[in-house]
């Protein structure tokens, strides 16, 4: 038997980490006690020596004792590292003023002991860059002493002349013209160099510092974006977003429009643009059009094709009530004047921009259209402390709950309990005034009421809802109040100076001067049964950065801070649940098919910067039965090869996003064209054609849910308009698999019996297997583990016959058991369909979190179901029976897959499909559902 106690590691193939071999040494080095033989203890006679004994054992104590001291500092970490990752920072090893203060002494002590050079900036050396800068900082400290001197001079000699000093006059309000692109005010000259070709959000400084941004040179429907925060984020956002604490995103960049006009013009425009007639004068949308809910949906163009353009959010400004007017007629409520915002998601601002101009022109009175995208920022959040942030940091205004108009402000001090959004009314909104955050900083937790108390309070305020009964509208729709709680905004030192005239531990009190910020809340439900909601808070640009602040620093009930969020986090979210992301998961829309062309150029370059060794070979790929080379463009969803397969189309060119100064141009044109046949060609740059104020031709167009379902479950064939559509669906497979984007999505084979045999056979498998009584115990029906659990606990050291027989046994075992079912590199698994069979792209695909398994976001082409459903309810093979070679075969095989076919359920068969990733050769089988 082998003395030594623990087992050699396994071997593997890679380097071993020399950091974790060099720790081991360490940690063993410290914890080893010299010791000293008894021999030295006895004298020449054998006898004990006790002085020598005591000497002996004397050192063998000091032994132990400086084996502990090292074994204790071995295992120690140092006070930097004890910080959380998201504080820690990589001078804090030798500076102890990157520390927090609480370790501190710890870091200085620990330097000292291990003679840790540290640095002071009193005296560093300067660099010649910091001499430059240091002269220049110099230099004009001097010029402003001097031009502050002759100003403070000038001011005296006008006082002893008896003039009395002028002060500096309010800057001029710019007029916001009606029917015309506004522009971004004018930034400060410190940053005005930066804004050239974009705008930045209100919340940029504090983004810049902590996420990865667009690229300066590149910005994002030009604005500067946070993508995604420096730090690792996806399992918290992940939990924050649904367990635990919320997440916060700034989407300001979000467009805003105000239609203003009669009640009748409006809904004219409404109808023009293609939103359902229910919507517009049903009852089941009546608390719409008053102003007390929001409204979601799909608008589309009014001429030509009839495109569809992107989902708006329209709130509607809430109208007085008629009858509390005396002098009121029925013609003067007829001309009354209404408002509206309209929410837009900036990639489709343009186009709607200027459809929305061509329907408000036509409509008798006019509608008047304006650009508000500059004037009203947003933030939303969403997770189980969102609500409990937001009722912290909007604190309602002494005149806000007095006036008769803030219904909606005594509500909302009531709703600090919620933990999820989707509780309340749908699309329910809340308008009131609030003050100012800073004057309530820094962020206190609010007090948590007891559940029984909380639930009942809950419970009688939903039930009642006073804000439906509001009868003044929210002063976010009047100009005049957002731009003078914008101006009144104090500066932060006039802050700090109330707040050291305040008592120690108190807030400063409200002055008169103080400004209402007027704010419009809207609470969004989750589109599955139990998912969290989300809140859209609607203010005044300038009044974003104070809410933020409050908001980030504010200390949750459950622990810890509420964390932002970039667009990668945006789309993680919409992602686990399963809502497709605007423009990415639309590829049907014109903003969704220039996002493709963005993406794809990215994929493109990403896989030509790798040396052909480590890329994917496209053409070299096997899919079996001679098939050769990827399907269409691998580094793409190649919508143009779905609907032509005969060539290969050549990729648009992404244009450069345009000024702001230049926001009334729009992109070029691309123009499509066709290449080679063969499958591994490399996309060429064409040539733009079209003017610049036409907009980009795109071949394919996109259907919503609702009309996509409609078109799905009649039986009439396909209009001949909407060909070369697409539709979103969610994809959930029903075996192990990862896809990714670009995934290819296949209709089960309708050419070839004998493959779709095989995977109906594997779907019967799958959805309807044996019972537990009647499975082999040896045998995993889930398909995670194809070995039998006899072989797999078989020991490593077993005589290799004994391993031969039995493998053989498994082998022969899983090949006649009816309960097993085949997993791909088996040689029975069936190959994926041919290219007549694909029907869409996974535009987003990932391992989702909240259902524990991988999921995905794609599009299919409708005529593909269409025509498939129609093959399957007219007999799928009966006109092709004994037609082909071999047609006695290929007959009883079609009679199989219809009585498969039956078996499963049309309902069932016709949501059925293959997943297979760019670039592999193995399909996945998964269902699929419009979302």
């Amino acid at each position: 038997m082998s003395e030594k106690k623990r087992k050699e590691p396994p071997a593997t193939t890679h380097a071993p980490n020399r950091h974790r071999i060099a720790k081991r040494v360490k940690i063993d080095e410290a914890r080893k006690i010299l010791t000293q033989a008894s021999d030295k203890a006895l004298n020449s006679n054998g006898e004990l020596d006790v002085s020598a004994f005591v000497k002996a054992r004397e050192f063998e104590i000091r032994a132990m004792e400086a084996s502990m001291g090292a074994s204790k500092n071995a295992l120690s970490s140092r006070a930097f590292q004890q910080v959380p990752n998201e504080l820690r920072r990589r001078t804090a090893s030798h500076n102890v003023k990157k520390v927090p203060k609480r370790l501190r002494s710890r870091a200085l002590r620990e330097m000292k002991d291990d003679n840790t050079p540290t640095v002071t900036s009193r005296r560093r050396k300067p660099t010649p860059h910091m001499r430059l800068r240091f002269e220049t900082a110099k230099k004009l400290q001097q010029l402003h002493t001097r031009q502050k001197k002759k100003r403070a001079e000038a001011n005296q000699q006008k006082a002893t002349e008896g003039d009395t000093p002028k002060s500096a006059a309010p800057a001029p309000v710019r007029r916001l013209k009606k029917n015309a692109l506004s522009k971004p005010d004018e930034p400060p000259s410190k940053f005005r160099k930066r804004q050239k070709s974009k705008c930045w959000l209100p919340t940029h400084i504090y983004h810049a510092k902590r996420a990865h941004m667009t690229e300066p040179k590149h910005p994002l429907w030009r604005f500067a974006i946070a993508l995604s925060p420096t730090e690792k984020t996806y399992r918290k956002t992940h939990r924050a977003g649904s367990l635990r604490g919320c997440v916060a995103w700034d989407t300001s960049y979000e467009s805003t429009i105000q239609l203003e006009g009669v009640e009748a013009s409006l809904l004219s425009l409404f109808r023009g643009v293609g939103i359902d007639e229910d919507a517009l004068t049903g009852k089941r949308q009546a608390k719409w059009r008053r102003g007390t809910r929001s409204w979601q949906g799909w608008v589309r163009e009014r001429d030509s094709e009839q495109k569809w353009i992107t989902k708006v959010n329209i709130v509607w400004c809430i109208q007085q009530d008629p009858s509390l007017d005396t002098e009121a007629t029925a013609s003067t409520i007829k001309a009354v004047k209404r408002r509206c915002f309209l929410r837009v998601h900036p990639s489709a601002f343009l186009q709607l921009w200027i459809e929305l101009l061509k329907v408000a022109k036509m409509q008798r009175p006019q509608v008047t259209v304006e650009d508000l995208r500059f004037e009203i920022g947003s933030l939303e959040l969403t997770g189980p402390g969102s609500t409990e942030a937001l009722v912290a940091a909007l604190t309602p205004t002494k005149e806000s709950d007095k006036s008769l108009e803030d219904e909606s402000a005594r509500a909302w001090s009531l709703l600090g309990s919620v933990t999820n959004p989707s509780c309340l009314p749908s699309n329910a909104i809340l308008g009131f005034c609030v003050s100012d955050p800073r004057l309530h900083y820094p962020p206190r937790t609010i007090e948590q009421p007891g559940l029984e108390s909380a639930n009942d309070k809950l419970l009688q305020l939903l039930a009642s809802w006073p804000p439906d009964t509001a009868p003044n509208p929210p002063s976010i729709f009047d100009r005049t109040a957002r731009l003078t709680a914008s101006r009144l905004l104090p500066s932060q030192k006039a802050i700090n100076r109330r707040k050291g005239d305040a008592m120690p531990g108190e807030y400063p009190v409200s002055a008169p001067s103080d400004p209402q910020i007027p704010i419009l809340l809207i609470a969004t439900r989750a589109s599955t049964l139990g998912g969290q909601g989300s809140w859209t808070l609607l203010l005044p640009w300038k009044c974003v950065l104070p809410v933020w602040y409050h908001i980030m620093h504010y200390p949750l009930s459950t622990g810890g801070n509420p964390r932002f969020g970039g667009l990668e986090e945006t789309r993680q979210i919409a992602f686990e649940r399963g809502i497709p992301w605007f423009p990415g998961d639309f590829p049907g829309t014109q903003a969704g098919w220039e996002w493709e062309m963005m993406e794809r150029a990215k994929r493109k370059a990403d896989w030509e910067k790798r040396s052909k060794g480590k890329r994917v070979a496209w053409e070299s790929l096997d899919l079996g039965h001679g098939r050769k080379g990827e399907i269409g463009l691998g580094w793409a969803c190649d919508w143009e090869y779905l609907f032509n397969p005969t060539s290969v189309p050549v990729a648009a060119p992404v244009p450069d996003p345009p000024s702001a100064s230049q926001a009334t141009t729009t992109d070029s044109s691309t123009n499509i064209q066709n290449s080679s046949k063969s499958t591994n060609a490399v996309p060429e740059t064409s040539k733009s054609q079209g003017t610049a104020t036409t907009l980009p031709s795109y071949p394919i167009s996109h259907v919503p849910l609702p009309l996509s379902s409609t078109i799905l479950s009649s039986t009439t064939f396909l209009p001949s308009n909407k060909s070369h559509t697409l539709t979103t669906i969610n994809i959930t497979l029903l075996s192990r698999g990862n896809p990714t984007t670009c995934a290819r999505i296949y209709r089960l084979p309708t050419t070839s019996p004998q493959l779709r045999l095989q995977w109906l056979s594997l779907a019967n498998a799958i959805l309807h297997p044996p019972p537990k009584n009647q499975r082999d115990p040896r045998i995993s029906v889930s398909g995670s583990n194809r070995k039998s659990k006899a072989l797999a606990q078989l020991p490593k050291n077993e005589s290799h016959p004994l391993r031969t027989q039995q493998t053989a046994l498994s082998l022969l075992h899983n090949t006649s058991s009816q309960n097993y079912i085949i997993q791909p590199g088996d040689p029975s698994y069936p190959s994926v369909p041919d290219r007549e069979d694909l029907s869409g792209f996974v535009t987003t695909g990932n391992f989702d979190l909240g259902e524990g398994k991988a999921s995905a976001v794609g599009c299919i082409a409708l005529e593909k179901v269409v025509h498939s459903r129609d093959e399957q309810e007219a007999g799928l093979g009966s006109n092709r029976m004994g037609q082909d070679d071999g047609g006695e075969e290929e007959g009883e095989a079609w009679k199989e897959v219809r009585v498969l076919d039956q078996k499963l359920g049309k309902k069932v068969v016709g949501r059925l499909c293959v997943v297979r990733d760019a670039g592999a050769a193995v399909g996945r089988l998964a269902r699929w559902e419009l979302v």
